[in-house]
């Protein structure tokens, strides 16, 4: 099977098999190019941030981006046409239906019943992000060794400076209410200073 079929056939699925937008797939998305190999957890990791920060959905961009790093132009591309052509056809399929049928018990159970998902989806991101930008996790190592590391050796089990500057970007949130592209930048201008620090 060659790589851009493999690249448009995981996409697919994980467009064909998402609910609840690009939050809830990058999950989905992690699980995929761990198991292919295709990047590590940390360079994931910062291609989330990137497509958070450029326009378009954080899927599409996602997709986008892991192709562009496993097979360049034609990887992205065909990762790109795998994440949303599920949406274009489901879309095309169901739309005289749900106007039918957005009354209908059966419907308003199975999207009652996919809610709680969606939110497990978003948290699983949140805790993957977190725990590859905030702390240092080896692969093999259990959360209790990683407890014991903390204790012992902080410096090892966390990353300061990347903690320094979610906590100061969650309190100037909080605070003064700024809008997200300008707590962004400020945080990779901070990321470039404190870097030289730590």
């Amino acid at each position: 099977m060659s790589l851009l079929f493999e690249l448009f056939y995981s996409f697919f699925r994980i467009g064909l098999f998402s609910f609840g937008g690009g939050y809830a797939m990058i999950p989905l998305i992690q699980s995929e190019i761990l198991h292919h190999g295709w990047l590590t957890a940390d360079q994931f990791a910062d291609i989330v941030a990137i497509a958070e920060m450029t326009p378009g959905p954080i899927a599409v961009n996602s997709a986008t981006y892991v192709g562009y790093m496993t097979a360049g132009v034609a990887g992205s591309l065909v990762a790109t046409a795998g994440v949303t052509l599920p949406s274009l056809l489901l879309i095309l399929l169901v739309a005289s239906f749900v106007s039918r049928y957005q009354k209908h018990p059966l419907y308003t159970m199975i999207f009652y019943g996919l809610r709680p998902v969606v939110v497990g989806l978003i948290a699983s991101a949140a805790v993957f992000i977190g725990k590859t930008a905030l702390v240092h996790v080896a692969a093999d190592q259990t959360l209790r060794n990683w407890f014991a590391t903390l204790f012992s050796k902080p410096l090892a089990a966390i990353q300061p400076a990347a903690l320094l500057i979610f906590a100061a970007a969650l309190i100037i949130h909080h605070k003064f209410k700024l809008h997200p592209l300008i707590l962004i930048m400020g945080a990779g201008l901070a990321g470039i200073l404190l870097r030289f620090i730590f």
